[in-house]
């Protein structure tokens, strides 16, 4: 296979790569995304407020991040949910804060980043409670946060795109457009990607096998669909889709295969091939001109269905 300059740069910086006191595989793999967040994200953007609130639900609370788009003047804002990726098991605020800034820029939209419980101490289906149920909490809360409950989208990157598609077969009927970043929709591993990427860049099949066993321990027999999407067969309240798919990715093909489902369940799916790139790309852009590109596509996939909506509406 062969990588551009950039990817090989950030393939170098990543293998140098050394988690501080580490305490075990679970602790390592978290240390490590935030250190390649940390250094590859590039320079933060300024948006207009970030507020940080607690969603009650049952016996525990929600974390979320909602953040404001600079130069906001509309009285109601539309809403993006955020579920971020990390194998289930790691991921936070902090590694998606850059991305997640320029996306609310980008979009226009207030950004509410679900910081959902994580396996292992919290597998399925933990996560994506916490996805459905801060779908559900910003749609009854939306006039008081200054929200058009009509113009709602959920965007997720990897683990969190698998949350994501999951959550919104449950509640696509409160969803205008849906966005899934590189998703891992898939357990076996067992794709002809993964074979020729099993062991990087950026993910490694070992790493992916002990993630989905914290994830889904129960996942080896009769799996439950929503834990495992490719698996899904109901798509009836999906929303129309975009997916965004790396070249050099492991999961590549399992993102192509979740996408040819929906399109066979008769969704509007679009599906834009990053040439070149490898998972994670949408935190690199320290280096890569691409993060830039895939914002806005993801902003005028996402202007096309408010627009879409507002016009529903009229």
């Amino acid at each position: 296979m062969e990588f551009t300059s950039p990817i090989k740069q950030i393939i170098s910086h990543l293998e140098k790569i050394q988690s501080f006191n580490v305490q075990n595989p679970l602790d390592d793999t978290r240390k490590y995304l935030d250190t390649m967040s940390l250094q590859l994200n590039g320079k933060k953007e300024s948006v207009a407020m970030i507020e940080e609130l607690n969603i009650p639900i049952e016996n525990h609370q929600i974390p979320i991040r909602i953040y404001r788009p600079k130069g906001k003047t509309t009285q109601k804002s539309s809403g993006i949910v955020y579920i971020h990726g990390g194998w289930f098991i790691a991921g936070g605020f902090e590694t998606h804060d850059a991305v997640v800034r320029k996306l609310a820029n980008k979009t226009g939209s207030t950004v509410i980043f679900v910081d959902y419980r994580l396996a292992p101490k919290h597998p399925f289906p933990a996560g994506l409670n916490d996805s459905i149920n801060t779908v559900k909490w910003l749609v009854d809360h939306a006039e008081s946060l200054g929200i058009d409950k009509n113009q709602i989208g959920i965007i997720g990157d990897s683990a969190g795109g698998a949350l994501a598609a999951s959550a919104s077969t449950q509640i696509g009927e409160l969803l205008k457009f849906q966005i899934l970043i590189y998703p891992a929709a898939d357990n076996q591993l067992s794709t002809q990607s993964w074979e020729i990427y099993e062991t990087g860049p950026v993910l490694n099949k070992e790493g992916g096998i002990q993630a989905w066993n914290w994830y889904y321990p129960d996942g080896k027999n009769n799996p439950d669909p929503l834990a495992v999407p490719i698996l899904i067969k109901d798509f009836r309240n999906t929303p129309s889709t975009l997916v965004l798919i790396a070249e050099h990715d492991a999961l590549r093909d399992e993102g192509e295969l979740l996408a040819q489902h929906m399109k066979d369940a008769g969704i509007s799916v679009r599906t834009s091939f990053y040439k070149d790139m490898v998972h994670g790309f949408m935190h690199m852009g320290e280096v890569l001109n691409e993060v830039d590109r895939a914002a806005n596509e993801m902003a005028a996939f996402a202007h096309q269905h408010l627009e879409i909506a507002v016009e529903k509406e009229a």
